[in-house]
């Protein structure tokens, strides 16, 4: 007689055979704290879990509100050139052990979990014509090697379907990292920093992709130079906002 197959269980499988012992070896492993990554993804359940999503935001500045404030003081007294802006987490564990080691350490496997979560988070939003990564300055892109903006902008206009535009801006003046600068400071540091221009058609509402949002010094002055090349819309869409 033939032996039944369990169809929902599979045949039965050695653990002690050598794929099943590859896998393990091979097995994804968590980005943040070494353990077996969950269902084969980067990050273990721990780490899944523990993960800052957005919650209720600044509609002008994604600075995390309580629920039912649309705007901010600050917004409500000097409205941002940004007409909307959007975080998919607040900059907390274990999205700060991440993106330092996109920015700075060129992981981009650490790059790739992001983007995922941003297409993830960002989906349900406005959908603009095309998404912008804010540039680096050639001679910090030499220094580097790569933009991590670009990183994340890459897979995410490919999750979500969007034109990726590179050249609707660029930095045209080199500026010091704005980490160690207060927020006039910042403000000051990439005043005219950016410069627009067009090589194709004007789309009419863009999103800018950055990683991080802490005064939006940079985005707002990415945002200066788009509006006065003609965008009439100009969203941000950042992987993370400093509460």
């Amino acid at each position: 007689m033939t032996q039944a197959v369990n169809l929902t269980t599979g045949p039965p499988v050695d653990e002690r055979g050598p794929r099943c012992w590859l896998r393990r070896l091979f097995a994804a492993r968590c980005l943040v704290c070494g353990e077996r990554g969950d269902d084969g993804r980067a990050l273990c359940a721990a780490c899944a879990a523990a993960l800052p999503w957005a919650g209720p935001a600044c509609a002008r500045c994604a600075v995390p509100l309580p629920a039912g404030d649309a705007l901010c003081g600050a917004c409500l007294r000097r409205p941002p050139p940004l007409d909307a802006a959007h975080a998919a987490f607040v900059y907390g564990f274990p999205v700060d052990r991440l993106l330092p080691r996109l920015k700075f350490h060129r992981d981009l496997a650490a790059g790739a979990l992001l983007s995922a979560s941003m297409a993830r988070a960002l989906a349900s939003r406005p959908r603009p014509d095309a998404l912008v990564p804010v540039p680096l300055h050639p001679a910090r892109l030499r220094t580097r090697g790569y933009d991590q903006a670009l990183e994340l902008t890459r897979p995410l206009a490919r999750a979500l379907g969007l034109p990726l535009r590179t050249d609707l801006l660029r930095r045209r003046r080199a500026t010091a990292p704005q980490s160690r600068l207060d927020a006039p400071a910042r403000r000051r540091n990439v005043r005219g920093a950016f410069a627009a221009t067009a090589r194709g058609p004007l789309p009419a509402h863009v999103a800018l992709v950055d990683d991080v949002m802490t005064t939006g010094a940079t985005l707002h002055a990415a945002a200066l130079a788009l509006r006065r090349l003609g965008v009439a819309r100009v969203d941000a869409w950042v992987c993370a906002r400093v509460p």
